[in-house]
């Protein structure tokens, strides 16, 4: 059957047959039927759990309405998965995927369902209240990220998959443009974080793979212990570049006694190593010099609150009735105010 619609996940939910002899063609065996259930969706990917006799998968897909023009391209998320499988990096092993329409009128992959958890609290089972365990757990997140820095992403085929050459040196300018082709309104903050940015750029960090958005969010942590991370998900940003910008991003949310408040208010820190633990646990682990890191702390999270100001730009222009969307009027100001804290302790 030609699709040349696009199917709505809620259609797909309610009649799952357009997927069926794809499924039946990439696994093999005798032809099973599906059922489908909507796990998220809207400014992100929307995800779907598939069930095929005893077995499960998660496929992903682009929202109905991108975000931005440089959001949410699947193709360079397959390709990134296919390369993955031949690393360490803990992550959903993809089945297949395609670009193509003509089976729910969009692109789409599919990945192994992983079993495990979010981490916020309250956390579950052994990591709801042993120190340790939770300690372990953070320390895993930090593990995880320094094996995204050490892919050798030249063998893996993804030599040509960002454009490292000056990637720090294009940021700022990069999401201030994008800020400003959503803009709906003026955000004070930034009149103070980016000429600060500009005067204090790194020198030259060797170019790595990046997850782009890497952070508690986006983990999902094994059930059982010892802890570990099952799987880094949401690949949609990736791209080689800096990959201290990941864990700038990481370590923005990272709460401890010098930090204040952070935009991850969902975890209680108190078990958690110091920040400053975290990333010389991470320049043990991925070899690098983490020593210009509020840089790249204030960088992330000026690149967050754009992103996010996007989603707000399309709740106000009634493009967008997610609730979320609408919370982002005081969220994004938050980000900013939170970065501009931490330039000031710079001096």
């Amino acid at each position: 059957m030609i699709v040349s619609t696009r199917l709505s996940d809620e259609a797909l939910v309610a009649d799952p047959e357009p997927l069926r002899s794809w499924f039946d063609r990439e696994l093999g065996g005798p032809s099973l039927s599906l059922t489908l259930e909507r796990v998220s969706g809207g400014a992100s990917n929307s995800l779907m759990r598939v069930t095929r006799g005893d077995r499960q998968f998660a496929l992903r897909r682009p929202p109905a309405v991108s975000n931005d023009r440089t959001s949410h391209d699947l193709a360079r998320e397959l390709r990134l998965m296919r390369a993955l499988k031949q690393t360490d990096v803990p992550c959903a092993r993809l089945i297949e995927g395609t670009m193509d329409s003509d089976v729910i009128g969009g692109p789409f992959l599919v990945m192994q369902w992983i079993s495990g958890f979010t981490p916020r609290d309250p956390m579950p089972g052994p990591f709801a209240n042993d120190p340790a365990n939770r300690r372990a757990l953070g320390d895993a997140v930090i593990d995880a990220l320094a094996s995204i820095a050490r892919v050798d992403w030249h063998e893996a085929g993804l030599s040509d998959f960002g454009k490292p050459e000056g990637f720090i040196d294009r940021q700022v300018d990069r999401w201030l443009s994008q800020f400003e082709r959503n803009r709906v309104r003026d955000l004070p903050d930034l009149d103070q974080l980016v000429p600060w940015l500009r005067a204090n750029r790194p020198s030259v960090s060797t170019p790595g793979l990046m997850h782009g958005d890497y952070s508690f969010a986006n983990v999902m942590i094994a059930p059982d212990v010892p802890a570990r991370v099952a799987a880094v998900i949401d690949w949609e940003l990736a791209t080689i570049g800096d990959p201290l910008l990941d864990l700038g991003h990481l370590l923005s949310s990272w709460e401890d006694e010098t930090s204040g408040p952070t935009w991850a208010s969902y975890i209680d820190w108190t078990a958690m190593r110091s920040r400053a633990d975290a990333a010389e646990r991470y320049a043990m682990a991925s070899g690098r010099d983490v020593s210009a890191l509020p840089f790249y702390m204030a960088l992330a999270l000026f690149r967050l609150a754009v992103i996010l100001e996007g989603s707000f730009a399309r709740h106000v222009r009634g493009q967008s009735d997610n609730e979320r969307h609408g919370a982002f009027r005081t969220r994004v100001p938050e980000l900013l105010t939170q970065a501009v804290r931490l330039i000031d302790r710079e001096g």
